[in-house]
């Protein structure tokens, strides 16, 4: 899961009229031998849309098999070919210039076969005219069978909106999680000074929706907003395992105001022997994307692999903090 450059672009606009019913696009299903894994998969649905649409809420199904899925929306004259599944190299995806192109739709949680994206009345994701959507598909069976994997995706669109939302990912590269450890890797963001740098303005927008993505060794993703004196609050947690729902809407909305720093951080438990980085197969990552109404795409973290330090022994853990990298774009 790479969203970090993913996020250059969030289009705006507004939607009027009548919302078009629900459309569902289903893929697959895809035969899965015991222990087989899949990383280079993309799938696409052209949407055909003449006017702009409003996603109020995404819902995935699938099963078991189904490690993880990024969706994104761009121009319908990218990525061309037939609709379904494709191997992605053939037509050069790359998520991101997809999230360049458009922006981000969903994200599905590690292994969870059923979960939907839902916003409050009236606030959307807006997908411009002529969209297709695309997503890079991770399919895993960690089973001694063969099975069968199905693939569906709805969209909701409505007809009045009175809040666009806008990206915001986060995500920490330099993990090196130590053996027979719990250890916990932490990252704060100054969005105070960067805002005040854009704007003249101390941070001033809600998030509205969290998700945050770990694999097997991930117990705990944790996303706090801190003011100028130290003091925190949790702004989403999850103590939820891997194929459990990692992600949620944040109701009410969390406001920034008053804040000045937001810091996130995962926890892993590793009984292994060895030590477990960043990547696929039996690594680990450490993700957060959420959905805003600031006029900005927030982003960083730590996103190339680098050492995270000695850390700090508490004897329950190892805490390990890395600096934080900006990037923003307009919304």
């Amino acid at each position: 899961m790479r969203w970090i450059p993913a996020l250059a672009l969030i289009a705006c606009g507004s939607s009027s009229g009548n919302a078009p019913p629900p459309q569902t696009f289903t893929f697959g299903p895809y035969h899965l031998a015991p222990a087989q894994e899949i990383t280079d998969q993309c799938v696409s649905a052209t949407l055909h849309n003449e006017t702009e649409l409003a996603i109020n809420a995404v819902e995935l199904t699938t099963a078991t098999g189904f490690h993880h899925s990024n969706w994104f929306f761009v121009p319908d004259n990218r990525y061309d070919g037939a609709d379904g599944t494709w191997t992605c190299s053939d037509r050069q995806f790359d998520q991101a210039n997809a999230g360049t192109a458009g922006g981000v739709l969903f994200a599905q949680s590690t292994q969870s076969p059923h979960e939907v994206q839902q916003f409050p009345k009236g606030v959307a994701i807006v997908i411009p005219p002529h969209s297709r959507i695309v997503a890079t598909t991770h399919l895993l069976n960690a089973g001694d069978t063969p099975i069968d994997v199905p693939l569906a995706l709805k969209i909701t669109a409505i007809a009045d909106v009175t809040t666009k939302l806008a990206a915001m990912s986060f995500e920490n590269e330099s993990i090196q999680i130590p053996p027979h450890r719990v250890s916990k890797f932490s990252i704060e963001c100054d969005i105070g000074t960067q805002s005040r740098n854009l704007t003249g303005q101390p941070p001033d927008f809600h998030i509205f929706y969290t998700l945050a993505h770990y694999h097997t060794l991930g117990t705990e993703l944790s996303f706090e907003a801190v003011k100028g004196d130290g003091t925190a609050t949790t702004v989403y947690d999850t103590t939820n395992r891997v194929g459990d729902t990692l992600g949620g809407a944040i109701t009410p909305p969390f406001s920034m105001s008053g804040y000045e720093k937001l810091r996130f951080a995962c926890k892993y438990d590793n009984p292994r022997d060895a030590t477990v980085g960043w990547g696929v197969g039996d690594q680990e990552m450490c993700v957060l994307l959420a959905f805003t109404d600031s006029p900005y795409v927030w982003a960083g973290g730590d996103i190339n692999i680098d050492s995270p330090g000695t850390g700090t022994d508490t004897g329950a853990e190892i805490d390990f903090t890395h600096a934080c990298a900006l990037i923003t774009a307009e919304n």
